[in-house]
């Protein structure tokens, strides 16, 4: 019954059914067998919805809605492109950059491809970048900014590894740019092959300050808010709450392009994405209780104990399990899954949970570009209307340079820690 049961799971699961059902049958299933109150999981549910870090995840996600309806997006480029379009590879930083920026305050790789592919692609084929060369790079990146403050995904993982946020928002700095600067050196490399035409462009001061000034609310955001966490006058809620009334008084008062009337939708998909992910989470808690309960995680350490000996082949198949996970989860489910398991087992290897948040991320990051089912790749096969095998293909410069990156990310742990007190 049990081996019944396990395969109509995995049925329902590959047949696209929601995750969140997935899972809360499977712990259902395993309590219901084991005699357990099912009220468990609902306990479980409970508590993270009282949990204030949630309220953050909430306020976070609908001002990331909020920039995803407006025309910060348009507002971003041209500012990086007055300041970087002359540059050798110059349109290409700006990509780069814009794109890392916009993910962090939205939160979501797939809003960053569809709102600013169809701006800079045309762009990039107009300054002569190859198209291979193009698609990779706004693939690829769309996801880059994932490891700056205040990224969903790094929130989520402090609540989940009961690690400190402001720790975690403060480790991803140096590795969110040692990964832009190296993609960015990449992009001159390729800039100069191909002669693209921003390098002859002229610098306009009076274009700069333009762009200045139509984009200084957005450019003021990290700051107020970054600040205000780490100097400690503000908490993660506070801080979210501030975040989500800036946004909503600036794209509403100041530009105008957010009406009142879009208000209640946008709500309404900022709740049905938080809501998933509290039910996924509550259901992915009660069940990971279940994995303790049966010793799950310390007979996965037993055998890496009697198998893997040094800290760096931990760390080496880590990554190599965590770049599988990254393109078959969304990094939603991925966390919430997958970090109560391996929390033990790295804090036996001697690994500092903050630094694993940094590898984790990353590579989750690094997978949503890989196939089969990468998410990245499926936006923008969808938005740029090419076969994922093509994208997959002009991705994989881009992939070999964030896989450097994560070596170093890996195997030199001050690259994360160094900012951290």
């Amino acid at each position: 019954m049990t081996l019944l049961l396990t395969a109509c799971l995995i049925i329902v699961a590959l047949s696209g059914a929601p995750l969140f059902l997935v899972i809360s049958a499977a712990a259902f299933l395993c309590f219901q067998a084991l005699g357990i109150d099912l009220s468990v999981v609902i306990i479980e549910m409970y508590r993270l919805a009282a949990s204030p870090i949630l309220i953050a995840l909430l306020l976070f996600a609908f001002a990331g809605y909020v920039l995803g309806e407006s025309q910060a997006s348009r507002r971003l480029v041209r500012l990086s492109t007055a300041l970087m379009g002359r540059a050798p590879g110059g349109l290409a930083i700006v990509s780069l950059i814009t794109c890392a920026f916009f993910t962090a305050l939205t939160g979501a790789s797939g809003i960053t491809i569809v709102a600013l592919g169809g701006l800079l692609l045309p762009a990039l084929i107009r300054d002569k970048y190859p198209e291979k060369f193009s698609l990779g790079l706004l693939t690829t990146c769309g996801s880059l900014g994932l490891l700056f403050p205040p990224s969903l995904p790094l929130i989520i993982y402090a609540m989940v590894a009961d690690v400190n946020t402001a720790d975690l928002f403060l480790a991803g700095v140096v590795p969110g740019f040692l990964m832009l600067i190296l993609l960015s050196l990449y992009s001159m490399v390729q800039g100069i092959r191909s002669g693209t035409t921003g390098a002859h462009a002229r610098f306009s001061f009076r274009e700069v300050l333009a762009a200045l000034r139509e984009a200084i609310w957005e450019i003021l955001l990290p700051v107020v808010v970054l600040g205000g966490i780490f100097s400690g006058y503000l908490a993660l809620s506070e801080a979210a709450a501030i975040t989500a009334l800036y946004v909503l008084l600036v794209e509403m008062v100041i530009h105008r392009e957010v009406k009142l009337k879009d208000l209640p939708s946008t709500i309404l998909r900022t709740l049905m994405m938080v809501g998933a992910i509290v039910v996924v989470l509550g259901a992915s808690l009660a069940f990971n209780s279940f994995l303790i309960d049966q010793q799950v995680p310390n007979k996965i350490l037993a055998f890496m104990r009697t198998h893997v000996e040094s800290k760096f082949a931990f760390l080496f198949i880590l990554n190599l399990f965590l770049l599988g996970v990254g393109c078959v989860l969304n990094i939603f489910s991925a966390l919430v899954i997958v970090v109560p398991l391996i929390v033990p087992i790295a804090k036996s290897y001697g690994v500092n949970l903050v630094h694993l948040g940094i590898i984790f991320l990353t590579n989750l990051q690094i997978g949503y570009s890989l196939p089969p089912i990468g998410m990245d790749l499926l936006i923008a096969s969808l938005r740029f209307e090419k076969s994922v095998l093509y994208l997959c293909y002009a991705s994989l410069p881009f992939i070999a340079i964030l896989l450097l990156a994560l070596a170093f990310i890996t195997f030199f742990p001050p690259l994360s820690l160094m900012l951290i007190k």
